[in-house]
């Protein structure tokens, strides 16, 4: 009888790892949390289309090991949902890149 190798698992494979007690009261959401959450509906409703839900897992799975441990759950989610507009052509990465630069200069924000 073979023995199967042992199962190494991906950087953002977390289930089962101990991260402490989960907490249980609800946190209010930041402003930015609730827009990409409603960026995340709208494209991915019936109405528009441009993308499906496995996309965005796929698109956080690839972020990397670093941005994915860096990033926080919304976090993820917006650097998926950008990657996936570029690669679909929706946005172009310079263009994205130039307005997220005038919002930084707009607020007053260091890169």
């Amino acid at each position: 009888m073979s023995q199967n190798p042992p199962v190494t698992k991906a950087y953002h494979d977390v289930g089962g790892d101990d991260f402490g007690p989960i907490p249980t009261e609800d946190g209010a959401y930041q402003l930015w949390e609730r827009r990409v959450d409603a960026m995340m509906r709208l494209l991915s409703s019936p109405q528009v289309g441009l993308m499906r839900v496995d996309e965005l897992r796929r698109g956080i799975e690839t972020l990397g090991e670093d941005v994915y441990n860096a990033e926080p759950y919304y976090g993820k989610w917006a650097r998926s949902l950008a990657a996936i507009m570029i690669e679909k052509g929706v946005v172009s990465r310079e263009d994205l890149d130039a307005k997220i630069e005038a919002l930084r200069v707009e607020r007053g924000l260091k890169r």
